[in-house]
């Protein structure tokens, strides 16, 4: 299996907009990463993010780019446990990209690993590429808007 584990672009803060939109940045530094994907081959069956405003906006620009549907899914948001989605990870195949957030997607990155510790510290727009096969979890890549073209 191949799992995409993306962090919503930037946002504004609440007090600023309490829907928590992508601010421009967020939207650019999305689309970047969002082109770059698309130019290396990336193409997930479907791209699923937890409902809240920024994570929907960051899943529609990379399916825009990636050609592939957007569905919102239970148990995405911040403070959820990893577990139940790592469970379910376990039993999938094919290619799933998750739009999330912190701390939900580092939790989730060391649940499938089996550590206690994230070996990776996600950022705005960053993509996590795992690959699990006979011996388990790996990370395959991590890339964030700053070193893509």
């Amino acid at each position: 299996m191949e799992l995409y584990l993306v962090q919503h672009g930037e946002a504004y803060p609440e007090d600023v907009d309490p829907e928590r939109r992508l601010t421009d940045r967020g939207r650019m530094e999305t689309e970047r990463i969002a082109r770059y994907l698309y130019s290396i081959g990336v193409k997930p069956g479907k791209i699923l993010h937890s409902g809240k405003t920024r994570a929907r906006e960051t899943a529609e620009i990379l399916a825009k780019y990636l050609d592939t549907l957007v569905e919102r899914a239970e148990g995405l948001n911040p403070m959820d446990d990893p577990k139940p989605w790592a469970d379910r990870l376990n039993r999938e195949d094919g290619s799933l990209m998750i739009v999330g957030h912190l701390p939900f997607l580092e939790k989730l990155v060391a649940t499938l690993l089996g550590i206690e510790e994230p070996p990776i510290r996600f950022r705005y727009s960053g993509v996590a590429k795992m690959l699990r096969d006979e011996g388990g979890w790996r990370i395959e890549w991590f890339i964030t808007p700053e070193v893509v073209p």
